[in-house]
């Protein structure tokens, strides 16, 4: 018993008296509410619950009948939730026919240039700005991040465009200072079976941007995604950022494969961050045309004034112009498979 189905005519009474029983068998209930029906997922082992239980379940109330989900991820899948679920982020929503572009350095280096990048992706149709102020790198010698002052630029930031901010999180003791400044947390994909950070950050009503990890399968992306909502926050939207493969010619293999794949397993929204699935610039603008086209709700792109000189991954980052023009074809991409940017 995985999933307790209710009636549409149940009352607040008896939906009450059912997760009183849960939690007074030890699990956390998670009640769903959708146009066509409402449902109570069952936190915990459910293979503690007896065929007898079972039973007493689906007699009480209010009850229409219970289900087992077969897969591990049962608040994620879409056996939980049929339907595509929308995470709404101040006045935009993540999931339905608008694809969202999220873009900025991969750095927040100083104010000036953050400013700047800012009001270039906001023309363009941005509509989320994102930036890191604290950066996992491979070496220890290179640029770090800014901290809680490139979190203050950020919201500056925000302040002057309207973007919301979408900044990374890299440890569990920063998750007061980051709420202070940041609209939408991001999960890096070094950090997708950082079980501990997944817990705390599911504590936060706050929506979660979750990276795929290097090597990480499409089970093990959704059962980090189960981490966060078995603490009762379901605002999770999944990041396929390219995976590690044999291949040398580019950065990483972005995966498109997966965009269908968890949209048959899952009802969360879907982004593909092609920066770091190609490591190039030059690869940035056909990958995100090719993302939108299997699918996917939005980009993360890394846009910067001067790449040459940037602090990270220049590399792979557009110039302002070149993101311009990327954002015009977009649209025509977007509107061929009936979506709209």
């Amino acid at each position: 018993m995985d999933i307790i189905v209710v009636k549409k005519s149940v009352t607040a009474k008896e939906l009450r008296h059912i997760v009183r029983k849960l939690e007074g068998r030890g699990f956390k209930a998670n009640i769903s509410k959708g146009t066509e029906r409402t449902v109570i997922g069952v936190i915990g082992d459910t293979s503690k619950i007896t065929e007898d239980e079972s039973n007493a379940f689906a007699s009480m109330p209010g009850v229409e009948k219970i289900h087992r989900i077969i897969q591990p991820f049962r608040l994620a899948s879409r056996d939980f939730k049929s339907q595509d679920s929308v995470i709404k982020i101040g006045k935009q929503a993540i999931g339905g026919k608008k694809i969202h572009i999220m873009a900025g350095p991969c750095a927040v280096e100083n104010l000036p240039t953050l400013l700047k990048i800012g009001k270039e992706v906001k023309k363009a149709g941005a509509t989320f700005i994102r930036g890191g102020a604290f950066k996992p790198r491979t070496s220890p010698y290179t640029f770090q991040g800014l901290g809680e002052e490139g979190l203050k630029y950020l919201a500056e930031v925000r302040e002057k465009t309207g973007m919301p901010v979408v900044t990374e999180i890299m440890d569990p003791r920063d998750i007061d200072v980051l709420l202070k400044y940041t609209d939408v947390i991001q999960i890096g994909t070094r950090n997708m079976q950082n079980f501990r950070l997944l817990q705390e950050v599911g504590q936060y009503d706050i929506p979660i941007v979750l990276k795929r990890g290097l090597s990480a399968t499409v089970k093990e992306l959704l059962m980090a995604a189960e981490y966060i909502m078995a603490q009762g926050n379901d605002k999770v939207i999944l990041c396929e950022r390219g995976i590690r493969t044999f291949e040398t010619a580019t950065r990483n293999t972005l995966d498109l494969n997966a965009i269908p794949v968890l949209k048959s397993l899952s009802h969360l929204p879907v982004i593909v961050d092609p920066s770091h699935g190609a490591g190039h610039w030059r690869l940035v603008a056909p990958m995100s045309k090719a993302a939108i086209a299997a699918g996917a709700d939005g980009l993360i792109i890394e846009v910067h004034t001067n790449p040459e000189e940037a602090l990270s991954d220049g590399e792979q980052s557009l110039k302002p112009g070149k993101f311009t023009t990327l954002m015009k074809e977009l649209k025509a991409v977007a509107k061929a498979v009936g979506r709209e940017i």
